[in-house]
Parts: structure tokens; C-alpha cells; sequence
């Protein structure tokens, strides 16, 4: 039976305009007005996770938000920027940002256009494909962004509210402020101090943007076993590099992912409850076990013949020989045309500029719990300690006001509330969560506002010609 043709975006569109009237979404606003040019919430990132928050934050009522990203107009997160795989590894049957509105799914969006069988055929999400889907998701949901803005300073407390100075030299005021900044939001790239000061023109970081096609005819090195360095390795390799060496510091290939094995939805709703000691259980096992890169990622790479895997292979030293680069590895030494770095982000406010007003005074999870000797892990010592709000606390009481009205919606939150911020497939959950939070300290905030709008209030329900009177006489006796 023959695919009838796809109904197209319009008539999804009217669709998704009906579920959100059926559901009276978004509600009235609720939210006292704040003085002349004050927003309620701004959300700096507008990926993934920054456009569902505001969408959150939307269908409760927030109405005066703002989302700023320095990126252009669909070229947000790392889509179609730095990310260089084929196709996500989110399984597509995943709701990713739809919040619980089935007509706001990326496969609704994909089925409107391409129809069921096309859905039934794809094996993953194309990335392009993706940034298309959150062009219109944000386009539907009329979210106000404003791109190609850069925050140069937060000041969580001017005037009890925070201030964000942009590099144009404007401000911008704000009740609340939600940091969506993705994986490297509250530092950056990972880079070993064996590379670190040699010359960037033999190295990138995988968070870079490289120039892939200028690999022809290299010698390239990739450091890393992860997803990263497997699809940098293959792009490298598909551009046309005469060798990809990936040096990997373990003596195998990591092959088990244990948050997906165990993903479930009592891990979504039920980790942020767990003591810190079993938090700290659950990571750090995720660590040393390390996350996989997933098999069709290292078939990329392994089906060329000039790629080469070498296990127990941490770089040592690298130095700068005759216009090229050195590598001793505990077992060979190698000469490279240029290296790719694969190793992750550190968590290190201080590296961001618009951050180094707060950065000595939020709270780690190092301030707050010290493990046993056979559960140190000095890395996830370094996460941000965050509120149930994703809100930051401070380190020392009281030397930081205002500290608690930022709140942290990126990567670094998984330790405190589990995997909510780290993709596609719990960001509802995470933006649920982070929006009822916000709503709440904004009302408890605004409690005498909206009290005293309370006491005023007298719309009557009954106008007094509802009933009438009885004027008779009761007979005790006939009752």
C-alpha cells in the first residue's frame, strides 16, 4: 500500500495550535510586572537545551523572557557547526524537547513532511536534519531570541536583580537567569598540558571548527577512544588524510553504556533525591567504566585501511620537529601533520570571562562532600553543588547575593540532577523541573504583590438576582 503524500508543515502547524488550545496553553500571565525594561527570566544559549527552557518557562505563565546566543540564526549548539556526525546517537523514537505535546515531536515534524514509511526507513536522525527541526521549533513556538550576542559579565546582584552587560556595551536586567551553554558552559575544552603550549597550527580541540578538507594528504593524530574522536577521526579520514593514529591512554576499547542501560523514568524523576554519597556512587562507576563511542561511529573510522587503533597510547611528551610534530607514546613514537584532541571539557568557571565575577564563590561539590579514598574522582569534585532549582548556592554564605537567582541548565548539572542536562532525551524532564522552580521562587518572591492583588480582587460570581428570599413563615410542626 502506497504512503499517502505527507499532510505538510501547515497542517501541523494548525494541529499544534489545537493541542495547545485544548491544554489553554500558554496560560495567562501571572507573574507581577517588573519596573520598565526589567525581564522576568533571560536564557543565555539558544540550543537545545536553551530553547526548551524558555518553552517551559512559557507554558507556565513566564511571558517577559528573553533568549540571547552569540551564534547567527540556525547555527546554534553544535549541529551544524562543530559536531561531525552522520546522524545523532539519540534513538529518533526519542520526544527530546516536545514537553509531553506529541504534535511538537521531531517525528511529527519529519512524518508532516516526508510521511510514515520515510519514519519507518530512517535508522538515526540526520544532524542537519535536527537543526532544521529546532529552526521550527522555535519559529512555531515564536520563542524570542535575539542572536549574535555576546555577555561579557553577569552580576547576579544589582539591585536585587542580575545584570548582563553584552560586548556591544549594553545591559541587559533580569530577574532570573538561566545558563543553557552546553557542554562546555562553565569552562572548556580539555586540553593536556603536553599540547597545550605547542603551536595551534599542529593542534585543534574536537570542539573546534576545523578544516577538514585542508587534512588531505596528512599524517593526523586523534587522542581519544569516545564518540568525538571517532567521528573526527572519520572526517579526517573521508576528507582524505593519508593516516588517522587514534591514541587511546586505555588498554581496551570501552564497550558498555551504563546510564543508557539503566535509563529509565524513575532515574529522570527519582536521582535528584538521592543522598549525595549515591550520586557520587553512580557517576563515578560511569566514569571509570567510560562512555562508548556507538558502533557505527567506530565502523566509520575501522573500514578505512589507513586507520590505526593504539591502545595504551597516552601521549607523554610532543614537541615540534622539522615543520611537523613529535609524539612519544609509552610504546612508539610517531610523527604527525597535525592532532586532534578528543579529550572532553573541564569545569572551571573562571575560563569564562562572563562568569569571573561568580566563579570563586559557587559552591562544588568538593565544598560539600569529600569521598571515601577508593571513590575519589577529582574531576566530578569540580561539578557545580546546585539547588533543586538547578539554582547555584553559594560556597560561603552570604558572600555572593543574588548568587541563587542563576541557574545552571547545562551539562555540569548531571552530577546534582542525573542525566537531565546532557542531550536530547531528558531535556523536557530537565526544563519541567527548571521551569516549576523558577515559577515558584518568582511567586514566593512576589508573594505581597499578589497578595495584595488577592485582597483587591472582587469580579463578583453572583450578582444577587440569582435567588430569592424566602419571606414566608416556617411551620416547625408541618416540617
Amino acid at each position: 500500500m502506497t504512503d499517502p503524500a505527507p499532510p505538510g508543515l501547515a497542517a501541523l502547524e494548525a494541529q499544534l495550535a489545537r493541542d495547545l488550545a485544548l491544554l489553554n496553553l500558554p496560560p495567562k500571565a501571572w507573574v507581577p510586572e517588573p519596573p520598565t525594561g526589567v525581564l522576568d527570566v533571560v536564557v543565555l544559549g539558544g540550543g537545545l537545551s536553551g530553547l526548551c527552557a524558555a518553552a517551559a518557562l512559557r507554558l507556565l505563565g513566564i511571558e517577559r523572557l528573553l533568549v540571547l546566543d552569540r551564534a547567527p540564526a540556525g547555527q546554534e549548539g553544535p549541529w551544524v557547526t562543530t559536531a561531525r556526525m552522520r546522524t545523532l546517537r539519540t534513538a529518533k523514537e526519542v520526544a527530546g524537547p516536545a514537553l509531553g505535546i506529541p504534535s511538537l515531536t521531531f517525528r511529527a515534524w519529519f512524518e508532516a513532511q516526508f510521511g510514515a514509511e520515510a519514519w519507518a526507513a530512517m535508522g538515526r536522525i540526520p544532524r542537519g536534519q535536527w537543526m532544521d527541526y529546532m529552526v521550527w521549533y522555535r519559529r512555531v513556538l515564536d520563542l524570542p531570541v535575539r542572536n549574535g550576542v555576546e555577555v561579557v559579565d553577569i552580576e547576579p546582584d544589582h539591585g536585587g536583580l542580575v545584570r548582563l552587560t553584552l560586548a556591544e556595551g549594553a545591559a541587559v536586567l533580569a530577574r532570573r537567569l538561566v545558563l543553557a551553554t552546553g557542554i562546555d558552559g562553565l569552562g572548556g575544552a580539555g586540553v593536556p598540558a603536553v599540547v597545550r603550549d605547542l603551536p595551534r597550527q599542529f593542534w585543534a580541540h574536537s570542539s573546534d571548527e576545523i578544516d577538514m578538507a585542508a587534512l588531505a594528504g596528512k599524517r593526523v593524530g586523534v587522542v581519544g577512544a569516545g564518540a568525538s574522536a571517532m567521528d573526527n577521526a572519520a572526517s579526517a579520514l573521508e576528507a582524505g588524510a593519508a593516516s588517522v593514529d587514534l591514541l587511546i591512554r586505555r588498554a581496551e576499547m570501552p564497550r558498555v553504556d551504563k546510564f543508557t542501560g539503566i535509563g529509565s523514568r524513575g532515574m529522570s524523576h527519582g536521582f535528584l533525591g538521592l543522598p549525595m554519597e549515591d550520586k557520587w556512587r553512580f557517576f563515578r562507576l560511569a566514569n571509570a567504566a567510560q562512555l562508548p563511542a556507538p558502533r557505527p561511529s567506530v565502523l566509520r573510522v575501522s573500514r578505512h585501511a589507513n586507520a590505526r587503533f593504539h591502545f595504551a597510547s597516552p601521549i607523554l611528551s610532543a614537541r615540534e620537529q622539522e615543520g611537523a610534530l613529535r609524539v612519544q607514546t609509552p610504546r612508539f613514537a610517531l610523527t604527525l601533520d597535525f592532532l586532534i584532541l578528543a579529550t572532553g571539557f573541564d569545569i572551571d568557571p573562571a575560563r569564562r570571562p562572563e562568569l569571573r565575577r561568580i566563579a570563586p564563590y559557587i559552591r562544588r561539590w568538593s565544598d560539600s562532600y569529600t569521598p571515601s579514598a577508593e571513590e575519589a574522582d577529582a574531576m566530578l569534585g569540580t561539578s557545580p553543588d546546585l539547588g533543586p532549582g538547578f539554582e547555584f548556592q553559594q560556597r560561603t554564605p552570604g558572600a555572593c547575593p543574588g548568587l541563587e537567582r542563576v541557574a545552571c541548565f547545562a551539562f555540569p548539572a548531571v552530577l546534582t540532577h542525573g542525566k537531565l542536562t546532557s542531550g536530547i532525551p531528558s531535556v523536557s524532564d530537565g526544563a519541567r523541573r527548571l521551569a516549576e522552580a523558577m515559577a515558584r521562587s518568582l511567586f514566593v518572591e512576589d508573594r505581597a504583590k499578589i497578595y495584595a492583588k488577592f485582597a483587591a480582587y472582587d469580579t463578583p460570581e453572583l450578582l444577587g438576582d440569582e435567588w430569592t428570599p424566602f419571606a414566608g413563615k416556617i411551620d416547625d410542626a408541618a416540617a
